[in-house]
């Protein structure tokens, strides 16, 4: 069972696996970061210092707090403004990865270009040669 075991983690795709999500999580630190600390500002100063996160709908009566935290504390809660911060900060991570995607896709294919020989380009001299005097050969 350990040789058996041993030859599972020895495979090049569990290796990939384990460093595509290292890496991964690494990026998802970058990218929260970025969310968090670059672009949410940004947005709040745009909007007036919106912050959805503290809004709610009290489901009890003995909840009284202004903040989200406290009113927890006192009962049950309807945390609506902290599901509207998750979903923008979703659309802007996806954004973001998109962009990032688009720009991978474009370097891509612009080195596929540079790498494809290209098909307009005349052909070589002996070539040429050879194709006029068949060409000649062909009127007689």
């Amino acid at each position: 069972m350990l040789k058996e075991f041993q030859e599972f983690i020895a495979k090049g795709n569990v290796m990939d696996l384990a460093v595509g999500v290292i890496i991964g999580g690494a990026f998802g630190l970058i990218v929260n970061s970025l969310v968090g600390d670059i672009i949410m500002p940004v947005v709040g100063a745009i909007f007036g210092g919106f912050d959805f996160s503290n809004y709610f709908l009290p489901l009890s009566s003995e909840v009284t707090a202004t903040s989200l935290e406290a009113a927890k504390e006192q009962g049950a809660v309807f945390a609506y403004g902290n599901f509207i911060t998750v979903v923008i900060n979703f659309l802007i991570l996806a954004w973001i990865i998109f962009l990032m995607v688009k720009m991978v896709n474009n370097l891509r294919r612009k080195l596929e270009k540079e790498k494809a020989p290209a098909a307009d380009a005349p052909p070589p001299p002996d070539v040429q040669l050879l194709t006029e005097i068949r060409d000649l050969l062909a009127k007689r």
